[in-house]
């Protein structure tokens, strides 16, 4: 990997943890640790992203080499590099959890290609000074499904981390995937995932919580200096300017997670990016059918705190304990109480815009609130598949009838029986109203098609389609990996030799583990 150019900002440039043994304690006046990973017994590749390797300055064939297998499995550290985990702490499922930090994740090195910078970091390399109670290492399970989603949604065209590739470790890690007493063991495996920085809302918690005042200013006059070079001022005004910043970018990413149906399980404050970007897959899963009150997460099952419709809210509060982190820098919370109160009040705007959008609707129209909450409360009649349906409203012209226009649809309908009387009457009624506002468009019927398949993808990782990849790689079958993975490259394309997977979640997996609700056993 001879044009990797190392770059080692972080580790040289931030307060470091003096104590250099890999035991689990509370680290102070750090932001990282160093720590290598634990060399696996027999690593293999699986599959890498040939895209994301050219990204950072590794070659297609360096891929196969001895060195791209040792490195990202943990085997070997990268010359003139010393891989550290970070020092964070957060608030989890909305209760202050004090020192977290990287439990399962070791970051490499910074590199830099094309004048821009990524940090390269492993999940599920070993134990460190945070993993607590845990081992540090991951399973093929989470590992398959963290590997595939961060892809998934770069080509969504969602912030995210990207991964760059997909090891087995060799080794067994003993995993109770339900926390009911059940523990068994199953294949190890570890991701490199890739992002401009791993750091999150809780690395400003971390550092308040403790009064490293002085460590928080450097902190984040760093973030300032490599990440948001474009922030000018006096040093107050700079860091609101940064916050206001997160902010923007968080409510974007928001936006696109309800675009497409995605739930990400478990938005504590130390799975949140300041570059606004997707990170942490664990126990995620995608909308089947329409349902605002679905979480995957297991441990979120009774409060749902983490449901797909509460995900504006949580990112909102979120966003509010990153304030109170950088309040002793600002000593004055009005200002950040306007970027704070103006988070939803701008959310909601946009998701009206957005919503519009996957209805190929342009033109603004009168009374746009009551018209999406009568669609999202018809979507909830009967199960419905969001995907489904809106990647199928482009099957009917504006000409067409309110029965026709309602026929275009029904394979979106997981009980079509059940769409008569009261629920028949709802749909017509909504479809007329939308019939109309089509027709007050200046847009062709083939020009909307195309707005509309430009926002609404066709495939997506639904939770059956990565659990089947799951079972086939637990026998030693990699093979549906890599389809699935060349199939979500191109979520918005018909492609129709691929036509199997735009079909509504099977039966088999309404209540399946895996597909209906997850752990985040890892």
């Amino acid at each position: 990997m001879k044009n990797l150019t190392i770059r080692n900002r972080f580790t040289n440039e931030l307060p470091a943890d003096p104590d250099e043994t890999n035991e689990i304690r509370q680290v102070s006046k750090a932001v990282f640790s160093y720590v290598n990973p634990t060399k696996p017994s027999n690593p293999k590749l699986i599959h890498a992203s040939e895209e994301v390797a050219e990204m950072i300055g590794i070659s297609a064939d360096e891929i196969q080499s001895e060195e791209f297998l040792n490195v990202f499995s943990g085997e070997e550290i990268l010359p003139h590099t010393r891989p550290y985990a970070m020092c964070y702490a957060g608030h989890q499922f909305g209760n202050w959890a004090g020192q977290l930090g990287d439990g399962r994740a070791i970051n490499l090195t910074e590199v830099e290609h094309d004048n821009q910078f990524f940090t390269l970091q492993l999940k599920g390399a070993g134990k460190t000074p945070y993993s607590r109670t845990a081992d540090g290492l991951a399973v093929l399970r989470s590992s398959i499904r963290e590997y595939l989603c961060a892809e998934a949604m770069y080509y969504l065209g969602i912030p995210t981390t990207r991964s760059l590739s997909l090891m087995l470790s060799g080794d067994e890690v003993l995993r109770d995937i339900l926390y009911n007493g059940n523990p068994a063991y199953e294949k190890g495996a570890v991701v490199c995932r890739v992002a401009p920085s791993f750091i999150r809302f809780g690395s400003f918690e971390m550092l308040t919580a403790r009064n490293e005042l002085k460590n928080l200013k450097e902190f984040v006059e760093y973030n300032i200096k490599y990440y948001f070079p474009e922030i000018k001022g006096e040093p107050k005004e700079q860091y609101l300017q940064f916050f206001k910043t997160v902010a923007n970018t968080t409510r974007e990413m928001i936006l696109h997670w309800q675009r497409v149906g995605f739930v990400h399980g478990v938005m504590n404050t130390d799975n949140m990016s300041i570059h606004g970007i997707t990170i942490d897959y664990g126990p995620y899963g995608w909308l089947e059918n329409y349902d605002p009150n679905w979480t995957p997460n297991t441990t979120d099952s009774q409060n749902r705190r983490y449901r797909f419709g509460n995900q504006p809210q949580i990112a909102q509060w979120n966003l509010y304990q990153l304030a109170n982190a950088l309040y002793p820098l600002i000593n004055e919370a009005e200002p950040l109480e306007k970027i704070l109160e103006s988070f939803i009040t701008e959310f909601d705007s946009d998701y009206k815009k957005m919503i519009l959008s996957k209805l190929g609707l342009v033109t603004p129209i009168e009374n746009d609130d009551e018209f999406i909450a009568y669609l999202e409360s018809n979507l909830q009649l009967s199960e419905t598949d969001m995907t489904i349906f809106y990647r199928n409203l482009n099957k009917f012209k504006k000409t067409d009838s309110p029965e026709n226009a309602l026929k275009s649809i029904e394979d979106a309908f997981y009980n079509p029986e059940e769409i008569k009387d009261t629920i028949l009457d709802n749909w017509l009624l909504w479809f007329t109203d939308y019939l109309e506002h089509l027709n007050n468009e200046t847009t062709s019927d083939e020009e909307r098609n195309k707005l509309q398949n430009a926002v609404n993808p066709k495939y997506v990782l639904r939770n059956y389609m990565a659990q089947l990849a799951i079972d086939a790689a637990d026998k030693g079958d990699y093979s549906l990996i890599a389809e699935l993975y060349e199939l979500l490259k191109k979520p918005y394309e018909e492609q129709p030799e691929k036509e199997r997977w735009f079909a509504k979640r099977p039966d088999w997996a309404r209540s399946k583990v895996g597909c209906s609700m997850l752990s985040c056993s890892s």
